[in-house]
């Protein structure tokens, strides 16, 4: 039942493989070994292929769990540890606004020692002013000559008589350092406003940083909305240089992408953009220091998975192999034997046929011959006949023609003839003389040219005749399939040694490869397109002069024509006298 399922096309996996069900079919084992090999092969690869899956999604969720959230981590507690310093101080602003009225703040000794205070509460302020609503700046405390200055027209200054409140990104100004400003408006119940605008040196970001406590291989920038620097970078610029990758989308939290930086080396770029102000905070590791040891794991196990893969197709193909040649053995001697009661029962009714047609040939024959007996004697008897010479010639030649039919019909009964073996002394030349006969007319219409090389006075062979003509007249057939027509064929006999007779068929065809040369004995294999021969001749061949104590050898090159050297035996072998 197994045997069928795995031939059925159309089986259960394998439905689209289809097949003929004839066991001579020369495909019928290799599909079956492939279906075999394909049915183990998914039993055993799905469940290792699922396990193998299961596994790389568990231990990447968990390596991705103690690799990013921990880098999410630390970007949302910086992210917070700037938005907590930037709102401490636009309070700090706000209150100085609140608390104090416009005549107070325009005193510059005022002004000074709050912003004394303001300095010693919260880190970071560099100088205070104020601004009145058109722009001029009242008063100032700083290290810069900025008393009298006009920033009507500047846009953070239209910004925040709008809004109410600025806090602008890292630049220049009048300072000529990297800074960045926050500035509130206040109006008062007469209706008056004015703005009350703090300077913070950024360099209490770059501290935040340090904070991180990265690695050497690491980075980690405050990066504007715009796509400039507001902090400086360990590998990608200074304060206000350009950004020189693409600004990553919008995102609530804290985002792991992977990427490539410019220089085209795959990164983990994790960042959160801040509520305010308009900031994004960038953290940035190679992603093959970060992810050393999933690539570690990830190589032991596909290690693992191919080794076991390899383990298991060779364990499949070698059990598969093995029982498919045990199948392929027992159709091979069911159809050894097919074939021989198939070929006694077409040589017994060929040796019927070959009985009446000899029947039926050598009567008329015989009359043929008679008459023309009977024609010569009256010639003889007619001295004076003027055309007498004419007619002998004519009867001769007729005589002739019924001894050529005669020796075919001969001939056709000795192959048809199904013996028992029978050891005798043969003319190994006469056998060959006779086989000849067979192909002579092929070799003339074929223009091939047939060179008889018999050695005279050849001690003849002890042999079975029959078989000795099947052998040469198989060997012989195969020659003249090989060779073009206008090729050429020798037949050579001579003496070996003192046990052997040597007799050798030299064709200059097409030759053989050296695999097929070591196959060429092997029942069923043929090299003819598939219905011009059963791959048994040579076999049969074989057979034939290993029972006769003989051996046979065969010496080809592809292109160069092929060459069978049969040695007979001059006395009877082991097997034959037993």
């Amino acid at each position: 039942m197994i045997k069928k399922w795995l031939y059925e096309p159309g089986a259960n996996l394998l439905k689209s493989l289809s097949f003929p069900m004839d066991a001579e079919s020369p495909h019928l084992h290799k599909v079956l070994r492939r279906n075999m090999i394909i049915i183990m092969s998914l039993v055993t690869l799905v469940p290792l292929f699922m396990m193998a899956l299961i596994n790389h999604y568990s231990y990447q969720t968990a390596l991705k769990r103690e690799i990013i959230m921990p880098l999410k981590t630390l970007v949302n507690k910086t992210k917070h540890s700037f938005e907590l310093f930037t709102a401490e101080r636009l309070s700090a602003v706000n209150f100085i606004a609140s608390a104090y009225d416009f005549e107070q703040l325009a005193d510059q000794a005022e002004l000074y020692r709050i912003f004394h205070v303001m300095r010693q509460v919260f880190r970071g302020f560099v100088d205070l002013g104020l601004i009145d609503a058109s722009g001029l700046q009242v008063s100032y405390v700083g290290p810069y000559e900025l008393s009298g200055k006009i920033y009507k027209n500047h846009d953070w200054f239209k910004e925040v008589m709008v809004r109410g409140e600025h806090v602008s990104d890292v630049f220049m100004g009048y300072r000529k350092f990297p800074h960045m400003v926050i500035a509130v408006k206040h109006e008062s119940r007469d209706g008056s406003r004015w703005v009350l605008r703090a300077t913070i040196d950024t360099d209490l970001f770059n501290k935040l940083i340090t904070s991180m406590g990265l690695d050497p291989t690491s980075d980690a920038f405050v990066v504007s909305q715009s796509g400039v620097l507001q902090t400086s970078s360990r590998f990608y610029g200074k304060v206000l240089d350009p950004f020189p990758m693409k600004m990553p989308i919008v995102s609530r939290g804290a985002t792991v992408l992977e990427t490539v930086d410019p220089e085209n080396e795959e990164i983990l770029l994790a960042y959160a953009y801040f509520d305010s102000p308009s900031f994004v905070l960038m953290l940035v590791k190679p992603r093959s220091e970060v992810l050393h040891n999933w690539y570690t794991l990830k190589i032991e196990i596909l290690l693992i998975f191919v080794a076991s893969v390899i383990v298991i197709f060779l364990v499949v193909f070698k059990i598969t192999d093995l029982l498919v040649k045990r199948i392929e053995e027992s159709d091979r001697r069911r159809l050894i034997g097919y074939r021989e009661m198939e070929h006694t029962n077409k040589l017994a009714s060929i040796g019927r046929l070959a009985a009446g047609i000899a029947h039926e040939i050598n009567n008329p024959m015989a009359i043929i011959n008679e008459k023309a007996g009977l024609m010569e004697d009256f010639l003889v008897m007619m001295p004076n006949f003027e055309k007498k010479d004419r007619f002998l010639q004519l009867t001769a030649s007729m005589k002739e023609s019924v001894d050529r039919c005669r020796n075919i019909t001969h001939r056709l009964l000795g192959f048809a003839r199904r013996m028992d073996t029978e050891i005798e002394a043969v003319d190994l030349e006469g056998v060959i003389r006779e086989v000849y006969g067979f192909l002579e007319k092929e070799a003339f219409h074929r223009n091939i040219d047939v060179q008889l090389k018999l050695t005279d006075g050849l001690p003849d062979v002890l042999a079975d005749h029959g078989q000795l003509q099947q052998v040469f007249l198989n060997v012989l057939n195969n020659a003249f399939s090989a060779v073009d027509d206008g090729g050429a064929i020798a037949i050579t006999t001579w003496d070996h040694d003192k046990d052997f007779v040597a007799a050798s068929i030299q064709d200059n065809g097409s030759g053989m490869s050296e695999e097929t040369r070591r196959r060429i004995f092997d029942p069923f294999f043929s090299t003819r397109r598939q219905g011009d021969g059963t791959g048994l001749g040579l076999s049969i061949t074989y057979g034939i002069i290993q029972k006769l104590g003989g051996r046979i050898e065969v010496q080809s090159e592809e292109g160069e024509g092929t060459t069978f050297i049969f040695y007979l035996p001059k006395k009877a072998g082991k097997e034959l006298e037993a």
